[in-house]
């Protein structure tokens, strides 16, 4: 069975709240990380610079991929 899409409208005040919550966490982690990126050296990031920047600027993923960069990614200085 198809569940019909629900308007923004149609939302619950709760849901509406954690989407926009959701979001704007991602955009904050998102930011973060490629401030972090920028700044890095090559030699201290696993993986290249290029790869990461795509992910993480066109890969929506509710905030996991900048997590995964910033926990795992980045080498000690």
């Amino acid at each position: 069975m198809s569940k019909e899409k629900k308007r923004w409208s149609e939302q619950s005040p709760a849901t509406r709240g954690a989407i926009i919550s959701i979001g704007l966490l991602d955009a904050g982690l998102r930011a973060w990380a490629l401030a972090d990126l920028v700044k890095r050296p090559p030699k201290h990031v696993k993986g290249t610079k290029t790869a990461w920047a795509i992910a993480l600027a066109f890969v929506n993923s509710a905030g996991v991929v900048p997590t995964i960069y910033l926990a795992w990614a980045r080498k000690a200085a």
